[in-house]
């Protein structure tokens, strides 16, 4: 349809790439079609992503080129830039459409806007979380559970633009996951800006463990939950419940737990509300009842009174929890943020940190991956892999395993021996199909649920 044609970019987490499927369903229920590429549409929308300063400034040169060489696109900004810095996107695209997170579904009042030669601002209001979009990504689906926390973190500009907690209903998430599982979905990805504070603001107060109990009660089908970021002191508090509910075989072994930093005095600046020693039993727990679960976290290296001594301490954690994944970001600052008026550590020394701790990650991480080396295991066929003729498996915790390519075998389960490795994935080859996926390989796109 002339002038009703339109294309996403999508900056940041899984989140981001969830409200950027509600805008998709919200489009497409209203007419729009998506275009084939970023030449052929006539409305441009950017979702933006606000937690890194590097990430913020890609961003805004992509906005500047985007006003340059589209002169005459129509151009929604949505997202938590959108949100945490209104000022910064009106100054660089005073034309734009203006859409917070929370407003992401009334994006095509934002494009009719534009049409009519105005522009719709929305940056207030609660998410409507009175539908979920069914945008399955090949075998795989994200489904946002809950936005929010209930945390104050010094260095984290996130809060002003997810600040409130909304959790959607369980039985509107049940459904919703019935409902991929029927169209062929093996891999559904329950994410959050903290999951384990799901449900505080419903009715009754339904855990994340409850949640995952619905699910596996209520959904049958060989498919497999994988649960979102959890921050420590939330998780310690459902932490029981939820290895109990762990112990279906349709929940991947895998937490994403942030330390971000193994120093009580750098956490009590961050105004983390754990302490180094409530890790340490919270990472035992989960290891005593899987051992073999992948503990994912995330280290934020040179943020404000961050010394040697410090950063020292983060490194003997390292070393003694031998993490199975970390992401390590040099501390940036964010405007409206507390760390931003502290003392700042130098840039160059943040590298050499940064640098370091990136090393023994890998050496752990490598050390980690080589003890599957010759072993026999079975695992999920999720996606398409990077490297040309590759396919990408997932073991039960969720360890990525890189095969060659063979027609048919998305979301099928594959025996797969193991024969190499690198620090953050294994290599094999496929002996056999354990289960080969029933559904079309050409998955229904429907809008909502």
């Amino acid at each position: 349809m002339p002038g009703r044609s339109y294309y996403i970019e999508t900056y940041g987490c899984s989140l981001a790439e969830f409200d950027s499927c509600v805008m998709e369903s919200a489009l497409e229920r209203a007419g729009f079609r998506r275009a084939s590429s970023i030449d052929e549409a006539d409305f441009i929308i950017v979702n933006t992503c606000a937690v890194r300063l590097d990430t913020e400034q890609r961003i805004v040169e992509r906005l500047v080129e985007l006003r340059s060489r589209y002169p005459g696109r129509g151009l929604v900004v949505a997202g938590c830039l959108a949100k945490a810095r209104p000022g910064l996107i009106s100054r660089i695209t005073p034309g734009a459409s203006m859409l917070s997170p929370q407003n992401v579904q009334r994006v095509v009042e934002a494009v009719e806007a534009l049409e009519r030669g105005s522009r719709l601002v929305a940056l207030d209001g609660v998410r409507d979380t009175s539908w979920i979009p069914l945008k399955p990504d090949g075998v795989t689906a994200t489904i946002m559970i809950q936005e929010g926390c209930l945390g104050d973190c010094s260095f984290c500009i996130t809060k002003i633009a997810r600040r409130q907690v909304k959790s959607y209903p369980p039985r509107l998430i049940v459904e919703a996951v019935g409902k991929l599982v029927s169209m062929g979905v093996v891999e559904v990805r329950l994410t959050g800006l903290d999951t384990a504070v799901y449900g505080v603001d419903l009715p009754g107060k339904p855990s994340l463990a409850d949640l995952v109990n619905a699910i596996l009660d209520k959904v049958e089908g060989d498919y497999m939950l994988r649960i979102g970021m959890m921050t420590p002191e939330q998780a310690m508090e459902i932490v029981d419940e939820l290895l109990e509910a762990y112990r279906d075989r349709r929940v991947y072994k895998y937490f994403h737990i942030p330390v971000q930093s193994g120093d009580d005095r750098v956490l009590k600046t961050m105004n983390r509300r754990y302490t180094v020693e409530d890790y340490r039993r919270l990472h035992s727990k989960i290891k005593t009842w899987y051992p073999e679960a992948m503990i994912a976290t995330d280290i934020i290296v040179g943020h404000p009174g961050e010394d040697e001594e410090a950063f020292e301490n983060t490194v003997r954690l390292v070393r003694e929890l031998r993490f199975e994944k970390i992401h390590i970001a040099q501390y940036t600052i964010r405007p409206h943020t507390r760390a931003a008026a502290m003392p700042q550590v130098a840039d160059w020394i943040k590298k050499i940190r940064s640098s370091r701790l990136a090393r023994i990650a890998e050496e752990i991480g490598y050390e980690i991956m080589a003890g599957y080396k010759g072993k026999i295991v079975e695992a999920i066929v999720t996606e398409e892999g990077f490297r040309e003729g590759s396919l990408v498996g997932r073991l039960n915790n969720y360890i990525p395993v890189i095969i060659p390519r063979e027609g048919g075998l998305l979301g099928s389960k594959v025996k797969v021996r193991i024969k190499d490795n690198t620090f953050f994935d294994l290599r094999g080859e496929i002996l056999g199909v354990v289960k080969q996926l029933e559904m079309p390989r050409r998955l229904e796109r429907r809008d909502v649920f």
